[in-house]
């Protein structure tokens, strides 16, 4: 399975109440399909006592069954509180686009896309037969109107 394709398989839930437990959500969210993985993600603060950071990724084994899981779970009730179920977004990298730190036509993104190749950058340049100068050629072309017959 591509990226692409386990993002668009992978529902993000908001709202948690901090009694959820990954069991709590695989047990809300197994009607829907085939559960790949759940992420709960832990609060990183150590002065914090939240279990977790109120919100979870439920990646599915199909995107059908994803869409199905939002449909049906959005603005529902889990442990008290209304959660809001969405499909994920896939991650921005912090080394691409405009908020990295490194120069837009230093990153492999943007190579891959506006860079000319040495075959096009050889076509774009003059031929060696082409005359030295522009004008050459155009001699007849300074009279305007019907050509005379």
């Amino acid at each position: 399975m591509t990226d692409n394709t386990r993002w668009k398989a992978t529902v993000h839930i908001r709202g948690l109440a901090p009694a959820v437990t990954t069991a709590t959500i695989h047990d809300a969210f197994i009607p829907f399909g085939e559960i790949v993985d759940i992420s709960l993600p832990k609060n990183e603060k150590p002065d914090s006592t939240d279990p977790h950071r109120g919100f979870a990724y439920v990646e599915y084994e199909d995107e059908e069954d994803a869409k199905e899981a939002i449909d049906n779970m959005d603005q529902s009730e889990l442990f008290g509180r209304v959660i809001r179920v969405s499909g994920a977004k896939i991650p921005k990298s912090a080394k691409e686009g405009l908020g990295s730190k490194t120069a837009v036509w230093e990153q492999e993104g943007w190579l891959a896309e506006n860079a000319v190749s040495e075959e096009d950058r050889l076509a774009a340049t003059a031929p060696d037969d082409a005359p030295d100068d522009p004008m050459q050629g155009l001699e007849g072309l300074d009279v305007a109107g019907p050509k005379p017959q």
